[in-house]
């Protein structure tokens, strides 16, 4: 217990520092998608570093807050006398997405401008990003709002998202083997792993979605283990490898098989241990058929592992033709 206590406090206290850091690298503009679910391990003085942060925006600057995740609305309460422009799906805000569709591997949505923000525009019709998920036009719409307020006219918007040409370790395409579709995500935070699953089965349809999961420090996986077990609902079935430690020392009772156990436990009907990397081509060949999709998900060194995977599974089908 003691050295759990320990690794929080140093995590906390680095999440406050990395904050920090990042609040005095900008004064004009900050946009926020979910300060409390994803990478920050959230607490009273992050909270108010944030509003600090937001205060010291000079008066020709913004903040730009998506209204549709609860933390950040309560937030904005605290904010006076700076200039706020929501984002969202919600029907408050300022710029609004609505009407989303997948368009192969991209998301088509329009969107919705509020008086606020968008002074004699109205509308921006069937807006299209290449990357899946409605994560990814919460991203697109933070990018539309700031671009507005500094003066960009939407359709020079809309052509740079079309535009755009993806991050290494997002949804990254490895190959294809044998019709099976291998991505490499660098998700590692239960909230990352559900939305890269969401946009995985976007993807894959009814086709069968395998999601192979390397767990990314002990701590994070004891502290977060019941949204872990919960975040892989969109995944037919579930590989899990070993922790990769980062440096840290095990952790009594959080390991591959527990978390592999806790995911049976609760509900999921395709969790299953990795042996190691060596054996990963022969699981997945053995998992899936033509149209069916592999994610690979971690922020160790998994990504090594899915951009061999294509590879070793042709040449494990040569080798058995």
């Amino acid at each position: 217990m003691r050295l759990r206590a320990k690794l929080n406090d140093s995590a906390t206290h680095d999440s406050e520092v990395r904050y920090r850091l990042a609040a005095k690298a900008t004064r004009d503009a900050v946009w926020d998608w979910d300060l409390e679910s994803d990478h920050v391990l959230w607490n009273d003085a992050l909270e108010q570093a944030f509003l600090n942060f937001v205060a010291s925006i000079p008066f020709y600057g913004f903040a730009t807050l998506c209204i549709d995740h609860p933390a950040v609305q309560r937030l904005m309460a605290g904010i006076k006398d700076r200039r706020i422009i929501t984002y969202g799906m919600s029907a408050n805000a300022d710029v609004r997405a609505f009407n989303l569709r997948v368009d192969g591997a991209a998301m088509l949505f329009d969107v919705m401008l509020s008086d606020r923000t968008a002074g004699r525009f109205e509308m921006m019709p069937s807006v299209r990003f290449p990357m899946l998920g409605e994560h990814n036009v919460q991203n697109c719409l933070a990018a539309i709002a700031v671009a507005l307020e500094m003066g960009v006219v939407p359709d020079r918007i809309a052509a740079a998202l079309d535009g755009f040409g993806g991050v290494g370790r997002r949804f990254e395409t490895k190959g294809v083997s044998g019709g099976v579709t291998v991505i490499d995500d660098y998700g590692h935070h239960p909230v990352e792993i559900r939305a890269a699953l969401q946009a995985g089965r976007m993807l894959c349809g009814t086709n069968k979605l395998v999601a192979v999961v390397q767990p990314h420090r002990y701590s994070r996986l004891a502290d977060l283990f019941d949204d872990f077990c919960g975040c892989f609902n969109d995944a037919d079935e579930v590989l899990v490898a070993d922790v990769y430690a980062a440096g840290e020392t095990p952790i009594p009772g959080v390991s591959r098989d527990d978390l592999v156990n806790g995911l049976r436990d609760r509900g999921h009907r395709g969790p299953a241990a990795l042996q190691g990397p060596e054996a990963l081509a022969a699981e997945i060949i053995s998992r899936t058929g033509e149209g069916d999709l592999v994610m690979c998900l971690g922020a160790g060194d998994i990504t090594g592992w899915a951009a061999r995977l294509p590879e070793e599974m042709d040449a494990l089908r040569e080798a058995g033709s």
